[in-house]
């Protein structure tokens, strides 16, 4: 097997980079925008305040 791999040139490899980051930034924005939506009842005495309101209540 260590005859048959072929690996990225580094072009290839800059270019996946890129493609995986804006991937990235753009599922966590989503979610964020899906949690902050959700998560804002405007009762400020409610359960569910968010992931993030959920996390900072930990502490």
């Amino acid at each position: 097997m260590v005859h048959e791999v072929t690996w990225p040139t580094w072009k290839e490899l800059q270019s996946n980079t890129i493609i995986v980051v804006v991937a990235s930034v753009l599922i966590a924005a989503i979610i964020f925008v899906m949690d902050f939506g959700f998560g804002i009842t405007g009762d400020a005495k409610s359960m569910w305040k968010g992931a993030m309101g959920f996390i900072y209540g930990l502490f």
